[in-house]
């Protein structure tokens, strides 16, 4: 018998930090567990790259995702939506679990700004993701 990873959408406002940030952690820590993708609001033109280059610490390589709009079919496919700041106003009501999650805006940060982020993202993944 076969079973279905279960996906879990990770959004945030651009797509190019918090969100990109938790699916490669989530790829990078469960393997195939789980099926981890993620979108934005109003995607930027390119991944942060020193969350990129955080995770390439981690042994992966993000530099050639690309930020996306979140789209219903997103919602409605997604067992877990994992808003990465609270209040993120959707364009559908998404159908599986819904996890509000509060991490700043590395936007303007450096990759040693970045590294405690990736951290606090990864405990977080690992007690709430992880542990079901």
């Amino acid at each position: 018998m076969t079973t279905t990873a279960p996906t879990v959408l990770f959004i945030c406002q651009h797509n190019a930090g918090r969100s990109q940030l938790g699916a490669a952690l989530l790829e990078h820590l469960a393997g195939d567990r789980f099926t981890a993708t993620s979108a934005g609001l109003a995607p930027a033109d390119a991944v942060n790259p020193a969350v990129a280059a955080t995770v390439a610490e981690l042994g992966m390589d993000i530099t050639d995702r690309v930020p996306r709009a979140v789209t219903e079919s997103d919602l409605d496919e997604a067992d877990v939506v994992v808003l990465m700041k609270p209040g993120l106003e959707l364009p559908s009501r998404p159908r599986g679990e819904v996890l509000e999650w509060s991490f700043p805006n590395p936007a303007a940060w450096d990759a040693d700004a970045v590294r405690p982020l990736r951290e606090a993202v990864a405990e977080k993944i690992e007690a709430t993701l992880l542990n079901r």
